[in-house]
């Protein structure tokens, strides 16, 4: 099991693999990073897309990193 902070703030997230680290995290983002969210969906389709799979690679090297 895997313990992560959240990329924005100090709250730890866990996970056996990143998929499940990325669940267990979605809920904290929607609640304490609405205003984050919002200012994504506010992106074109492809822009949301493209930031999608930059967060993705990024936070995935951090969790194999751990």
């Amino acid at each position: 099991m895997k313990i992560l902070k959240c990329d924005i703030c100090e709250y730890e997230a866990s996970g056996e693999t990143f998929e499940d680290w990325m669940n267990a995290l979605k809920p904290h983002y929607v609640e304490k990073h609405s205003e984050f969210m919002n200012q994504q969906s506010e992106r074109s389709e492809e822009e949301q897309k493209v930031e999608m799979q930059k967060w993705e690679v990024e936070n995935r090297a951090r969790f194999d990193a751990v």
